[in-house]
């Protein structure tokens, strides 16, 4: 896996429908979304889900490719949630697989299918989110959505702040991290063969030139900031003011009623 597969934190620019979207929407719109598919139990309900987000994707136009090379770096975690799904769900019947200490059940095929595609159509709904989200527009919308918890004195704009920063220098790290790994090689550094105990001793040299990296940007980031007085949210102004449109309350209404209607389904057990 090559580390331009990252996609963590990137941004892809448009003029979509989705990328219009009021950033504060799109941050209720997926949690409506985990909601919904925590709601899911079975086929109906997981294809009503798994349209709607086709459709999202669509919409958005960042590209089934752009997805599926984001989806590689948890590759491994969900199959090993599916190994671990079919292998320690039992069922009722006679196992499909009798095999020492393994046994395989129908249940756990199904365990396993639903668990994979749960986590995939997860990972997918939050890359969406910063697919189509700017990092400044997505701390205003997360900073907005939690300011009534300032009442309470909680660092809602240093919080958000924060994510930011992190959002932002993910994309950076990892091609601060390529190029690190590319003179290396060029040194004669073997990252690629051997066990897999070796090679993941092979990137421990990584991990020293890395941290300074990142300690130095750091460091300019804060430097930059004082030099423009930074001081905190309190009487700063947004270059952008954020205002409900139309197209945020139908999407917010038919965000709702997919839920709603997921989680009749699975009482209904459809």
């Amino acid at each position: 896996m090559a580390l331009r597969d990252i996609t963590l934190g990137q941004y892809f620019p448009g003029n979509t429908v989705v990328h219009r979207l009021d950033p504060r929407t799109k941050l209720l719109l997926t949690v409506i979304y985990i909601v919904a598919l925590f709601l899911c139990q079975h086929l109906l309900s997981y294809g009503v889900m798994l349209v709607t987000l086709i459709a999202c994707i669509l919409a958005s136009k960042v590209g089934f490719k752009s997805i599926l090379r984001g989806m590689k770096p948890v590759l491994v975690v969900v199959l090993i949630t599916a190994v671990l799904n079919l292998l320690y769900t039992s069922g009722e019947g006679e196992p499909l697989v009798s095999f020492w200490i393994v046994r395989i059940y129908s249940e756990g095929l199904w365990a396993a299918g639903f668990m994979v595609l749960r986590i995939a159509m997860l990972i997918t709904g939050t890359f969406l989110l910063t697919y189509t989200t700017s990092p400044i527009l997505l701390t205003d919308g997360l900073e907005m959505l939690l300011s009534p918890l300032k009442k309470l004195h909680a660092p809602i704009h240093e919080l958000a702040m924060m994510m930011s920063i992190a959002l932002r220098f993910i994309p950076t790290l990892i091609e601060e991290t390529d190029k690190i790994m590319s003179a290396q090689k060029a040194r004669g550094a073997d990252f690629e063969s051997g066990s897999l105990l070796r090679r993941a001793r092979a990137l421990v040299p990584l991990l020293v030139p890395l941290f300074i990296s990142a300690f130095r940007r750091a460091d300019e980031l804060a430097v930059a900031m004082e030099c423009r007085c930074y001081h905190g949210g309190e009487g700063r102004t947004r270059m952008r003011q954020l205002r409900y449109a139309p197209r945020d309350f139908i999407a917010l209404t038919g965000g709702v009623v997919i839920a709603v209607g997921v989680g009749v389904l699975g009482h209904f057990g459809l």
